[in-house]
């Protein structure tokens, strides 16, 4: 290998620099070639914020370009979209940082270069309770927005009560409550089930709505205010 300075490079350090506090080191998978040392935002958060060292190709019709903007690019294509055992949902690349000085490989006009950026991840963790916003209702539930995934809400999990579907109006409504769920709800639901496939895709995600406190925010309201008033009224008495 051959080194190559990049004219368009700002001139850093290719050190990584790891704070020392909750410092791991992140195994990756076959499927994703890099060594990361990442660094939970509390280890129970959902979203964390994940330093990675990696080297990336710069293609010859791109070295006319600045080197962060490239490498960004090239980050995005990477890991953006991608599923990860360990890591979860790869949702975005920022805070990129590329060394200036790049290899040249025979055979390949590309460079080369060692790059540090933080990666934005989501791990949805089973018996967590999240919010989020109703972006689809149908006969057998609804789908609930949880960070960049659409979470299945059961109609067996929405409510204590029997349900009916409205197709013309896209409500879920409870024959004796008479509570209604459509698109643009915001719900609070435990998570109950994860499944993660490998590589880029979806994944799945169950929740359930069936627990106390728990459900569309407003029931949820009128439930604190229903049991403050009994609560109040046993002391009176």
């Amino acid at each position: 290998m051959n080194d190559f300075y990049h004219p368009y490079s700002p001139i850093i350090s290719n050190k990584v620099s790891v704070t020392k506090t909750s410092q791991k080191v992140f195994k990756p998978h076959s499927y994703i070639a890099f060594i990361a040392f990442y660094e939970l935002i509390g280890s129970d958060n959902t979203f964390n914020l994940v330093t990675v060292e990696d080297t990336i190709r710069i293609p010859p019709e791109k070295f006319n370009e600045p080197l962060e903007k490239v490498a960004l690019e090239q980050l995005r294509m990477k890991y953006v979209g991608v599923i990860d055992d360990e890591l979860g949902y790869l949702i975005a690349v920022t805070n990129v940082k590329v060394s200036p000085i790049g290899k040249i490989i025979p055979g390949d006009a590309a460079t080369h270069h060692k790059v540090v950026f933080s990666l934005l991840t989501f791990l949805p963790k089973v018996q967590e309770i999240v919010e989020g916003e109703v972006v689809e209702v149908a006969d057998f539930g609804a789908f609930v927005r949880v960070g960049p995934v659409d979470a299945l809400l059961h109609i067996s999990q929405l409510m204590d009560d029997f349900i009916s579907y409205d197709e013309k109006q896209g409500v879920l409504m409870g024959k004796e409550t008479k509570r209604k769920v459509s698109v643009g709800d915001k719900m609070r639901v435990r998570i109950t089930a994860v499944s993660m496939s490998k590589g880029a895709g979806f994944g799945k995600i169950g929740v359930t709505a069936r627990q106390p406190f728990l459900g569309k925010i407003e029931w949820i309201e009128e439930d604190l205010k229903r049991l403050r008033g009994e609560e109040q009224k046993k002391i009176k008495e």
